[in-house]
């Protein structure tokens, strides 16, 4: 199935039923009064997290959701039924912006959430609404609420801890499928991967965290080189970035530069994860000769001028890979930790928790 992280929807909720002038006709009763019911109100849209779903291919070719409009209202005091709602299933992720101004209007983060995106109208009221001492007889009625319309952009964030970034065939590919269940596709060509592939790493009982491998990004992606910044996207909702090197390029680049270039293209997309936590992975170590990996893993850290942690890996072979994994897994946990609200304590009960 054909990855679309981006979509563009007109969505129409319905409108309110009008209401309905109408007289009781009974037998021995000639003023009978008035009988007329409410519409009924339109039916709503709403958007629910589907956990099931990892693209927006489906709203690329249907692009129009209407809901249905209330019925009139009747007369012997009947009301309307609403319309019938319509519920859009998107991929865990999703922002909802409107599409005219830009504002974000809604995200759906966790599986299950369900918002309303576009309330129905109310429905108008019958005459039986107007009676009163002084107006036995009414003939006013209203009309049914327009429900509202929104043209709105769908863009979808996938949600990852971890995200693998690096030139095409630096290996990240093979290194999601060497750590985790994931299965992409793996050749010998640059941009074999196209769009993201998600991965679930199991670190133990109940200890797994999900990792993002995303297709290669080149030195002049913001001008449109490549597959440019599409994906980076998919990045911004990570806690941690592995930069993967290929420290043996086959075509006898510096890697050294192709780092640099990187972490420039990245800098030029967002300065906000460009400042996330990023690490060095130094891949293809079963590429270089035993005597010469310490030497040129040194060069290379040299070089690169970077602080951070390294990291020397084969995914091929899987050498250095579990290390990687739960060194991964420790700061994830720990970063979760961080982020959990302080628990609140009574201050009349604090003196007796100190002691």
């Amino acid at each position: 199935m054909k990855f679309v992280d981006e979509a563009f929807i007109d969505i129409s909720a319905g409108d309110g039923g009008n209401g309905c002038v109408s007289f009781r006709h009974e037998k021995y009763k000639e003023f009978g009064g008035p009988n007329g019911g409410d519409g009924g109100r339109g039916g709503h849209v709403f958007a629910v997290a589907d956990p099931n779903l990892n693209t927006l291919v489906d709203f690329r070719f249907s692009r129009r959701h209407d809901a249905k409009r209330g019925e009139h209202g009747m007369g012997s005091d009947m009301f309307g039924a609403a319309g019938d709602d319509i519920v859009l299933k998107m991929p865990v992720g999703t922002i909802i912006t409107d599409a005219e101004t830009g504002e974000v209007l809604y995200e759906l983060l966790k599986p299950g959430e369900m918002i309303t995106i576009a309330k129905g109208g109310d429905g108008g009221f019958g005459n039986m609404r107007f009676k009163s001492a002084i107006n036995r007889a009414p003939r006013q009625k209203t009309p049914g609420w327009p429900g509202e319309k929104k043209q709105l952009k769908l863009e979808l964030k996938v949600l990852a801890d971890v995200g693998l970034l690096g030139m095409p065939n630096a290996g990240k590919s093979t290194l999601i499928s060497a750590v985790s269940n994931a299965r992409p596709r793996i050749a010998d060509y640059p941009f074999t991967t196209l769009h993201p592939n998600l991965g679930v790493v199991r670190v133990g009982p109940e200890q797994s965290f999900v990792v993002a491998d995303l297709p290669g990004l080149i030195e002049g992606a913001s001008e449109g080189a490549g597959l440019g910044h599409q994906f980076l996207r998919h990045l911004q909702r990570t806690r941690l970035l592995l930069h993967v090197v290929d420290l043996a390029p086959f075509d006898g680049a510096d890697p050294v530069a192709q780092a640099k270039a990187i972490v420039s293209e990245l800098k030029k997309y967002d300065p906000a994860l460009y400042e996330k936590p990023r690490w060095l992975v130094l891949n293809k170590l079963d590429m270089v000769d035993v005597d010469e990996r310490e030497a040129r893993v040194k060069d290379f850290v040299k070089r690169f001028k970077f602080k951070g942690p390294v990291f020397q890996v084969s995914a091929l072979t899987h050498e250095g890979c579990q290390e990687l994994v739960k060194a991964a897994y420790q700061h994830i946990k720990a970063q979760q930790v961080a982020e959990q609200p302080p628990v609140y304590v009574d201050p009349r009960f604090a003196a007796d928790r100190a002691e």
